[in-house]
């Protein structure tokens, strides 16, 4: 019985490695599972009721991700921007010009440097339309021709002159009639129209020729006769 029982009081004092491993396992585990749920209390994002990893938006000071139209229309070669003079200022290649606030400029593209919309005058339908071009084909006379063909049945004889603005060679013409087209204006319908007049200018840049054309009915081209002077009288080199 002695030998019994020393033997039994020796096995319940022997260490038992497999309940301390599974202790230690047991604390481990609920080490971890604090420790999580402590940090996952003190995120800024939950405290504000927002996820961190969800969110898409970008710290105060981050650059814009994107431009707006007027970026890309300021590229263009033909950008209108605002003139310490009060007018709108326009350029094309090495030729820089002002242009009338009254004008109405949209955005270049193509061979068009620039687009302007004038409005009409008392008693007219429609208003008239000035567009600055460039690279065109052929030489200025060529082009001064061309304009006076698009008038099917011309009023008189067309006015041309040459003189010289700035330093720059300007040629030029006037014409009224019945406007057979040219391609047709913004805002308006196509085909011939009766009391048209164009007021047209090409200017002898030093980098190729710039074209104005203005074509609308008569009484709005002539309210804008002035101002379309005015606007060549402010050409000059960009360089």
């Amino acid at each position: 019985m002695i030998g019994r029982r020393s033997r039994f009081d020796q096995a319940m004092n022997k260490p038992n490695y497999l309940y301390g491993i599974i202790g230690l396992l047991v604390g481990l585990f609920i080490g971890y599972v604090g420790t999580t749920q402590i940090n996952t209390t003190l995120r800024p994002a939950d405290r504000n009721g927002n996820s961190a990893v969800t969110s898409n938006a970008l710290p105060p000071d981050h650059p814009p991700t994107g431009g707006s139209s007027g970026d890309a229309e300021s590229a263009s070669s033909g950008t209108m921007m605002s003139s310490k003079s009060g007018g709108q200022g326009g350029g094309s290649g090495a030729v820089k010009w002002t242009a009338p606030t009254r004008w109405d400029a949209k955005p270049a593209g193509g061979m068009r440097a620039a687009t302007y919309l004038i409005p009409a005058a008392k008693g007219d339908s429609e208003g008239a339309e000035c567009a600055v071009f460039e690279n065109l084909g052929g030489g200025v006379q060529d082009n001064i021709s061309r304009w006076i063909g698009q008038f099917e049945k011309p009023d008189g004889a067309p006015n041309q002159s040459q003189g010289t603005i700035n330093g720059l060679t300007v040629t030029t013409v006037e014409v009224s009639g019945t406007f057979k087209g040219g391609g047709q204006m913004m805002g308006q319908s196509s085909g011939p129209k009766t009391g048209y007049r164009l007021l047209g200018a090409i200017v002898e840049g030093p980098e190729g020729d710039v074209f104005f054309k203005l074509t609308g009915p008569a009484k709005t081209v002539a309210a804008a006769q002035g101002e379309f002077q005015a606007m060549l009288k402010s050409l000059k080199k960009s360089k």
